[in-house]
């Protein structure tokens, strides 16, 4: 998926919203409301939400798939020139994946303090013993992006 740059003034709402979309398209089949999309050169690339539940692939989080439909766009695995924006921060196994895929930027709404690994819980993203670290930048909508996580569990309960 290609969309034309953005322009937006107060750095990466509009990439932010179009996670978000994903996001909610993830409820829909079962998954727990997770979306990510890969930028480069100012356009989205690439967008995906969870779909553990519809695939029954424990590595099918929004980042994996949607790093993995990049790096299919600009035909190689080095994502040094691609920023990754996801409504909740990458668990370990996705920042790991980042790292190795030598991303360039991480930005995340909400956090993650059982399963974070760009911050809470620990922070593979940015360990000075890797061979990449990621600059982040986090709490971009996290509220919203939470609220979206919130509403999922409690329909879940019901």
């Amino acid at each position: 998926m290609t969309t034309p740059p953005t322009t937006d003034p107060a750095g990466w709402h509009v990439e932010m919203h179009a996670a978000i979309a994903e996001a909610a398209a993830a409820v829909a089949h079962g998954d727990v409301p997770v979306g990510a999309v890969v930028v480069r050169d100012g356009a989205i690339i690439a967008a995906r939400h969870n779909e553990r539940e519809l695939t029954g692939d424990p590595t099918a989080h929004a980042e994996l798939l949607a790093v993995r439909d990049a790096a299919a766009v600009i035909g190689h695995w080095r994502l040094d020139d691609c920023t990754l924006v996801v409504t909740l921060e990458p668990c370990p196994m996705c920042a790991g994946a980042l790292v190795n895929a030598r991303l360039g930027r991480l930005v995340y709404g909400a956090t993650d303090p059982k399963a974070g690994a760009a911050g809470s819980l620990m922070n593979l993203v940015t360990d000075p013993r890797l061979n990449h670290r990621i600059p982040v930048e986090s709490g971009l909508e996290a509220e919203r992006c939470g609220q979206l996580l919130k509403q999922f569990f409690a329909e879940r309960r019901r």
